[in-house]
């Protein structure tokens, strides 16, 4: 099956970066009088994490469904994962964990607290109360690998029929385990069996387009869907995001997730000529969606600098000196850095012509 290339993707990719980006600006710096505002509509740019997973199973999905009679299915599934993610994560981890204590003359991390982040058990050890120290937005990263090492799996032991079976089984089962883990007082945010839901309601997508339902005739049926489940979703989170509410925190990933579902599956089903995908394919978000990894690993880094070295008493500077020095970082990380490694994806790639996005590692935390 040859992949549709979805550029405007790659804009839903760039929204979904500066959501994240504006809730951790505004968990920094508070704004204050006629702008404190601002503070409450910046919550709901937590939920950036939720398009990014969702967004990510459809992807992921599509490309597996399309190798999966392919020889190296898994060679080069694995390999061109890990030459994506692997570099930019492990060299943030030497500038978290060295380069920045000894800049900054504060002390090093001792390799008992820094263990899970190595070995991508950070969201296990902050679900549980495990000794930890690290990038806290890391664990959608964590959740994220997860979801790699055994979906392909999946796909290329079942059918599609039992494909969609098992998402909705995972859908399920996530919901189950938030209820037992509220039940048990443990924080459900970051736990892969919590979020994992989420990436599964993405796949949903990708076997929808499989069977050609994402077309220009449903595309208002989506968009339907989107608006019916976002209004009260979008109150529930903005007016409240629920953490001494057992039901809230059981339900509302499950909500967000349909309605990143619905939006997905209504920009990709509009015709090419919509004013939606025309401002979704603007070069100004097409360039961030490509260098979104790195605007999601560097930000709360430069956030961070920021707030210590360059405060001002202007939340409007604040925030352009922000944006700026993540975006200046991204750049030089993606052309001098990750590009370096992007390069030797060719030598793993499918005999199937595949035409379809970069995929960009999802730019999370909240």
């Amino acid at each position: 099956m040859e992949l549709k290339y979805h550029k405007e993707l790659d804009g839903i990719r760039a929204i979904a970066a500066l959501m994240v980006i504006v809730f951790h600006f505004f968990g920094e710096f508070k704004a204050t009088g006629l702008f404190a505002v601002l503070n409450k509509i910046a919550v709901f740019g937590q939920t950036g994490v939720s398009l990014f997973f969702v967004l990510s199973g459809f992807l992921i999905t599509r490309i597996l469904l399309s190798t999966k009679e392919s020889p190296g299915y898994f060679v080069n599934f694995y390999a061109r994962r890990a030459l994506r993610i692997f570099p930019l994560y492990y060299l943030f981890l030497a500038i978290y964990y060295i380069l920045l204590p000894l800049t900054l003359n504060t002390p090093i991390v001792s390799l008992s607290l820094q263990k899970y982040h190595w070995l991508y058990l950070q969201n296990f050890a902050m679900t549980f109360r495990w000794p930890n120290e690290g990038p806290i937005h890391f664990w959608s990263l964590a959740v994220e690998e997860h979801f790699y090492l055994f979906w392909p799996l999946l796909v290329y032991f079942l059918s599609s029929r039992k494909l969609m079976v098992s998402s909705v089984f995972i859908i399920i089962l996530a919901f189950c385990v938030r209820l037992l883990l509220v039940k048990l007082n443990y924080e459900v945010f970051y736990f892969t069996f919590c979020r994992i839901d989420e990436l599964a309601v993405g796949t949903l997508l990708a076997i929808l387009e499989t069977k050609k339902k994402l077309n220009e005739k449903n595309a208002k049926k989506f968009l339907y869907l989107a608006v019916a489940i976002l209004i009260p979703t979008l109150g529930l989170w903005t007016v409240f995001t629920g953490a001494a509410n057992p039901v809230i925190q059981v339900s509302k990933f499950i909500l967000l997730s349909f309605t990143y579902f619905a939006v997905i599956g209504f920009v990709v089903s509009i015709k090419e000529t919509h004013p939606v995908k025309r401002i979704l394919e603007t070069k100004s978000l097409l360039f961030s969606g490509k260098i979104s990894y790195g605007l999601y690993v560097y930000h709360p880094m430069c956030i961070g600098l920021i707030s210590v070295f360059l405060k001002t008493k202007s939340i409007a500077l604040n925030f352009i000196l922000a944006i700026v020095s993540t975006y200046l970082v991204a750049t030089v990380s993606f052309y001098l850095f990750e590009l370096k490694f992007l390069k030797l994806k060719k030598y793993f790639e499918s005999k199937k012509k595949i035409v379809q996005p970069e995929i960009e590692y999802p730019v999370q935390q909240a």
